[in-house]
């Protein structure tokens, strides 16, 4: 089977401290981030996140995860177990270049026979949705 995964890049003109800003200021992810809204919760290891998803072809949802690991202006994972053979990783990452530039990913793994079916199904739709994010995290870093 082909790689359970979904990632975009975007090079943006701003610094890993600018783009951390935004990605750490959870509830302010409604500026930049059009799937997933309604933030909350705690960046901290084992921190418990809920988010408000909205990816195209699926319903809105109310997602509960769990912070996996964080590494202030580098990276940001969060985790959901949607049950049975269904699980999910989800991560946002800054690469700083130098400063001043960065490369921002936004990506999606799935793991177990339902989440790779899952991502079999909404792929084309879920890569759409994180150029979106990538994008908004860019236009908002570099206004």
């Amino acid at each position: 089977m082909e790689d359970a995964k979904i990632e975009r890049r975007a090079g943006v003109q701003a610094t890993s401290d600018r783009l951390w800003e935004l990605v750490s200021d959870l509830p302010g992810w409604n500026r930049w981030n059009p799937h997933e809204t309604d933030v909350e919760g705690a960046i901290a290891f084992g921190g418990q996140l809920a988010i408000t998803e909205a990816f195209p072809g699926q319903g809105e949802r109310r997602a509960a995860a769990r912070v996996a690991e964080w590494r202030p202006y580098v990276r940001l994972v969060w985790t959901e177990n949607r049950g049975f053979l269904f699980r999910t990783l989800r991560y946002i990452d800054i690469e700083e270049l130098e400063k001043g530039r960065c490369i921002v990913s936004s990506g999606h793994k799935f793991a177990g026979l339902r989440g790779e079916l899952f991502h079999d199904k909404h792929r084309n739709a879920l890569r759409e949705a994180h150029q979106a994010i990538v994008d908004g995290l860019k236009a908002a870093a570099e206004g």
